[in-house]
């Protein structure tokens, strides 16, 4: 008889200790609404001319492509640059430009988000 007794409370402290951790690591993950997408943030919407892409023209292009510089086009300012916008990206993409130097990914990438935002000035 008291072995069944002490069966018997091992039995119900095995499964209480069951019940308990089950309890724990059981944690319900946030229902999605039917057709509600989950919120997406745009790598390239703080991006802007004025304070992404005009210092990157400035340190990497300026020199050849200015007044002083001589080469066409004239990139020292925005109506410069915006005006040849996709001509600027397929040239830094390309890894073409600038000639003596590189880009870094970042950078690029910051020159894309403003072009296919409609190079606009911000």
């Amino acid at each position: 008889m008291t072995r069944n007794l002490k069966f018997r409370n091992l039995y119900l402290i095995m499964l209480a200790s069951l019940l308990f951790t089950s309890c724990l690591t059981n944690v319900e993950q946030p229902i999605e609404e039917e057709g509600e997408d989950p919120v997406t943030v745009d790598p390239c919407e703080s991006i802007t001319f004025s304070s992404n892409v005009k210092s990157i023209i400035d340190n990497n292009c300026t020199q050849c492509h200015s007044s002083s510089g001589g080469q066409f086009p004239n990139l020292d300012s925005y109506n410069g640059v915006s005006s040849n916008a996709s001509s600027v990206l397929s040239e830094v993409e390309s890894r073409r430009m600038p000639q003596g130097g590189s880009l870094s990914n970042d950078e690029i990438t910051a020159i894309k988000c403003w072009v296919d935002n409609g190079a606009l000035n911000n």
